[in-house]
Order: C-alpha cells, then structure tokens, then sequence
C-alpha cells in the first residue's frame, strides 16, 4: 500500500489524506472545483483556465494514457493541484513522451490521489467552491487553517498566463487577419483559426485600443482565462472602445469581459461549470447542443437590458447565460468552448459565423 503522505484542508476544517504524486511536499492554497470530464486530463491540466485551482477529477482512473506533445492547451500549465480517486503511473499509449505525475513535478504541482472524490465532489456540489490547502500529511490542523485565513486571495491570474509580448499564429492561404487578446488562451482556438484561413496575431491582455486599431483586423477575438473578470479591467476598457468597430468574438472569459464592457454585470457561481457534458439551448434553433465548459462567474441576464446584447443561449441546467449576440455592430460571444479538445463537438460552427461575419464586413466596407 503506498504511503499517505499528503492532504488537503477545506477552509471548513474537513480533511482529506491520500498519496501524493507530481510535485509531492509542495504546500499552496487554491480553489477547490471538481470536473466531470471522463477524458481529457491533460487539456485541464494544461488550461490556463485552472490557474490557481485545485480541481477534484469526478471521472475514477486518472493517467492511464499519459501525457502527448502535441495535445497542450498552454506551454506552461498553470493549474494549482490536481486531485483523483485513482492514480495511473503506467500509460498504456503509443503517443505517451511522459506520466502525468512527471509533468506535474517539473511544472511544481501537487497531486493526491487515493481520496473520496465523490464525497469532495458532493461537498462543493452541497457548500459551494472554497479555498483549500494542499500540504503534507503530518501539517496540524489548525496550522493549516491558519495558512488559508492568512494566503490573500490572488487577483492577478489573467496577468501571470497572458502572453507578455505579440505573437503570430500564421495559415497558409490566409483570408482574414484576427487579433486574438490573450487573457489565457488554449492552443485549440488558435488552431480552429487558423483552419479557416486566419492569420492569428496574439496579444497580450493590457494592449490598448490604439495598438490593436493600428493593425486593422479583419476581427477581434477575446478568449478563455482564469479569475473575476472584474479584476481584467485594462482589458475591458479595450473592448469597449473595440465595440461597434471591428467583428467580436469572445468566449468563456472573453463572453464575460464583453458583458462587462457595455455595462452588464457578472456573478460568481456556487461551484461553476467544469466538463464536457453541459446541455445548453440555441434559443434562435431551439437545438441543444452538449457543451465543454470551465468557468465560475456567469453574466448576470437582467444586466444585458440597456446594452443592446441580446440572449442567444441559455445552460438547461441551471438557465444561465451561455451566449449573447449584437447583430448590428457584429458582436457575439458564448461561455462554453467550441474549441474543446477532447470534447463536444456540436458548437464548432460558431467558428464559421465568425468568419460570415468578417466577410460581411469586407464587403459592407467595400460598398
């Protein structure tokens, strides 16, 4: 039987001890979520999306394909811990160049495994997303309360997983030129991007209007990241000035910033959407698509009255809002992924109304 030599601490003083893997002893406070993602460790290990969180997997048997070159959502993972039922360390797949638990060391994360997940699942299900501490088996109780109480609640996620300067992302044949703001964007959305004949220039979260309006995109896009899109305030004040004059299209986090930059507001969630299996309505088709998502704050619908966004999308589960559209000034984001990988597949046209939208534009300026 291998040796219980880590825990994790909820802030409500449960505990939970179990076998370290990746980087064992180390120490850090996080947010704790679960995922009900049945496949796909690697892009949630690898999701900017994660940064500082500690995500419970729902799905049993974790690391059994081990981890592929070609299937990182980020260069740099940025997740805070990573916590299973049961722990594979011998991947049986001919893509595997690592286990997961050797990815997780050299990036310096924590993993546990040989825990209740169900229980930890159905307790942030119950009581909602808390802070948690990842530690040794033998850190005291009440020292480990003392570290949450005392570990300030992080407000610059968006900031550490940007990208620090441009980047360029180029398709052959290319038709359209799109600058991508970075706030913690998967690799997947510069590759459907480029599939369909974009030119993807990357910028950082804090590039101005003036920087990106010197470009002269064919359209904006806005993507995924972690935290309260309320502390991405430098990146707001960008789309607004953005707004009505070029194509947009956000996702997750970028459909949150949208809200927020016509004078919506947004709520953070008891425990979020994280996983694959999401049903959410097309209003416009009636058409429900299974969705992949990852985020903890939602936009609030009554906010969107005065803003000229309209509702396109809605969660069945829980009736949030999961997509908005402006068809005049060509704005339309949504908060699932359509780019998820491994994941549904159903939304990936969204992508093509983007492109409709850049054309429309071309040759609305044409005329």
């Amino acid at each position: 039987m291998d040796k219980q030599d880590m825990k994790i601490i909820l802030e409500d003083g449960t505990q939970f001890i179990g076998t370290g893997f990746g980087a064992v002893g180390e120490t850090r406070v996080c947010e704790i979520v679960f995922n009900t993602s049945v496949v796909g460790y690697q892009e949630i290990v690898s999701d900017p999306s994660y940064t500082d969180q500690a995500v419970v997997m729902t799905y049993p048997v974790i690391g059994n394909y081990g981890i592929a070159k070609e299937d990182f959502e980020t260069k740099t993972p940025t997740i805070g811990a990573l916590i299973v039922r049961d722990y594979n360390d011998s991947p049986s797949n001919f893509r595997s160049m690592q286990t997961l638990s050797e990815l997780l060391e050299e990036y310096g994360i924590p993993g546990i495994s040989g825990v209740d997940t169900r229980l930890i699942t159905r307790s942030i299900r119950d009581y909602g997303s808390r802070r948690v501490l990842i530690c040794p088996s033998g850190l005291p109780l009440e020292q480990g309360l003392r570290i949450i109480a005392d570990t300030p609640v992080p407000k610059d996620a968006v900031r550490r997983v940007s990208c620090k300067k441009r980047w360029f992302s180029r398709a052959p044949h290319a038709k359209f030129t799109v600058v991508a703001i970075d706030c913690g964007m998967k690799s997947n959305i510069v590759r459907n991007l480029n599939a369909r004949g974009c030119d993807v220039i990357i910028v950082p979260f804090n590039t101005d209007f003036e920087q990106i309006d010197a470009i002269k995109p064919d359209g904006v896009f806005l993507s995924n990241g972690p935290g309260n899109p309320e502390d991405a305030v430098q990146t707001i004040e960008t789309v607004t000035k953005l707004y009505g004059k070029y194509p947009i299209f956000g996702i997750c986090l970028g459909h949150q910033l949208l809200a927020l930059s016509q004078g919506g507001h947004t709520f953070k969630l008891k425990f979020g959407h994280r996983g694959g299996n999401h049903p959410v309505k097309n209003l416009a088709t009636g058409k429900i698509e299974m969705t992949s998502q990852n985020h903890s704050y939602a936009v609030q619908p009554e906010s969107l009255k005065d803003t000229g966004l309209k509702i396109t999308h809605i969660n069945l589960l829980d009736n949030t809002v999961e997509g908005m559209e402006d068809i005049k000034n060509r704005v339309f984001s949504v908060q699932y992924h359509p780019e998820s990988a491994p994941g549904p597949q159903d939304s990936s046209y969204l992508f093509d109304i983007f492109i409709e939208m850049m054309e429309e534009a071309k040759h609305a300026q044409k005329n």
